[in-house]
């Protein structure tokens, strides 16, 4: 009879043979063109479930990157996962050129709730993927704008990697190889409070960059404002309430109402993306909420469906989108509103209405940032920590000043996560972590909304053990 030990090695063996042969399969025939392959050898999961993937060895990594922040429900979520099959059951396919019960109502939802808060009377546009629903708003602002091509946007802000939502977004390695099909956005500064002037409050800073954007409008030489006709050459400011690979940068609370002045008075519309930010990971349905200020478009998606089918879109103001001014066949994708998504996004906002995850998430997330405070005062690799709700940040800096950034050593931390070996409480866990930044040195945390305070202390004992590792070896 064969012993236990036997056993478990030959099934060890057997899993090891296997992942090399899907590694060997997916070297020879998968585009690295996306986001694999930033490490050696990308890790395979086999199953997933609340705040954990699995691997075929059965190791769990606590995630606290949840799919980009696409899954913030929890892996699994069984009530999502039921609206996803009962739709199947029912409808799962329709034309878009017509109406099914789910688009309806979940528009009407997002609208209604968006005039309460807002003050405006709006509609909701659909599409699959954020990238496709920023690209859809550009349309939305162009068109409304008699055909302006030009934008303003921040450092740091990232908007998707289509040819348009590129154009838009900083990072200029995402446009190197392709060339310019859109005009480029002026990119204005962001107030990184860490990285900015030192001497300076938070608000301070905000000011400055408020008051450094409107020095374009002080003469027609500046190069955005024609004085004598009363119009800017820019359509719209695209910003990211939180910046998200940008490093989860939080800006002074009275920021965005400062910038929204200056925007009313020279006629350009603020669109807010939400993408990332929004499903209440900081909070509120809608980060900019924080803030206090009017979008005149909000471009969403990601969590809307709890990463099951695609699904994003578009709330703008009735003004930039009624059906005098962007009539049927303005912009359209197959699959733009299509009843699987668009069910399991209406179980989504059901549920967040039932249960109250702003109270929830802004408790979790304080209790959560006191951890990272204390692995700061513990770590000097820990240059900064800060959070709004469950958006969380660590910013990782050479030990001797704890303020120059180090790739280098947030490259390890992701390698040795993958490991799963860290300890918790006499058992092995993995970290599956996300990398953001403007040096590509920050953590950023989006754990599931769901976590337990239990999950949230293992995760700060995990990341203290890692935060060890890397500095020793």
């Amino acid at each position: 009879m064969q012993n236990n030990a036997a056993v478990k090695f030959t099934a060890a063996n057997d899993v090891a043979a296997d992942e090399a042969e899907l590694l060997a399969l997916e070297r020879e025939y998968c585009s690295w063109g996306d986001t694999v392959h930033y490490t050696e050898a990308p890790k395979i999961f086999e199953s997933c479930d609340g705040s954990f993937m699995r691997d075929a060895a059965g190791r769990s990594f606590l995630d606290l990157q949840m799919w980009y922040s696409a899954v913030n429900f929890g892996y699994s979520n069984r009530r999502l996962n039921d609206a996803l099959k009962r739709q199947i059951d029912r409808l799962p396919q329709v034309a878009s050129q017509y109406l099914h019960r789910e688009k309806i109502e979940l528009a009407a939802m997002i609208a209604k709730d968006a005039e309460a808060k807002f003050g405006h009377k709006g509609r909701v546009h659909f599409n699959v993927g954020g990238s496709q629903a920023v690209e859809d708003s550009l349309k939305i602002v162009r068109n409304a704008s008699n055909g302006k091509s030009l934008m303003f946007a921040f450092e740091g802000g990232y908007h998707g990697r289509t040819l348009g939502a590129s154009a838009i977004t900083s990072s200029y390695r995402y446009r190197r190889r392709y060339g310019h099909f859109s005009d480029r956005a002026q990119f204005i500064p962001f107030p990184y409070h860490f990285r900015g002037p030192k001497g300076m409050s938070k608000e301070e800073y905000g000011m400055l960059c408020v008051k450094q954007f409107e020095r374009l409008f002080e003469s027609e030489y500046n190069g955005v404002w024609d004085p004598k006709t009363g119009q800017c050459e820019y359509a719209a400011f695209y910003v990211e309430p939180l910046q998200g690979t940008g490093g989860y940068v939080i800006p002074p609370m009275n920021f965005f109402s400062e910038l929204k002045k200056v925007l009313d008075k020279y006629g350009i519309l603020l669109v807010v993306d939400e993408i990332q930010m929004g499903l209440y990971r900081t909070g509120k349905l809608w980060s900019i909420e924080h803030f206090g200020v009017q979008p005149d478009v909000l471009v969403f998606g990601k969590a809307l469906t709890n990463g099951l089918n695609p699904l994003s879109g578009v709330w703008a103001k009735e003004a930039l989108i009624n059906p005098t001014i962007f009539p049927p066949g303005s912009t359209h994708s197959t699959f733009n509103a299509n009843p699987l998504g668009t069910a399991v996004a209406l179980e989504t906002l059901k549920l967040t209405r039932e249960q109250d995850f702003e109270a929830s998430v802004m408790r979790k997330g304080a209790y959560f940032l006191e951890g990272l405070k204390e692995l700061q005062r513990r770590h000097k690799i820990v240059g900064d920590v800060d959070g709004l709700g469950l958006a969380l940040r660590a910013e990782i800096c050479e030990p001797h000043d704890s303020y120059t950034p180090s790739k280098a050593l947030v490259d390890r931390m992701s390698d040795e996560g993958m490991k799963g070996d860290l300890t918790y409480k006499g058992r092995n866990y993995g970290l599956v972590l996300d990398v953001g930044g403007y040096h590509k040195n920050v953590l950023t945390l989006a754990p599931s909304l769901m976590i337990s305070m239990e999950e949230i202390d293992m995760a700060v004992a995990l990341l203290d053990q890692l935060f060890t590792r890397v500095t020793r070896n």
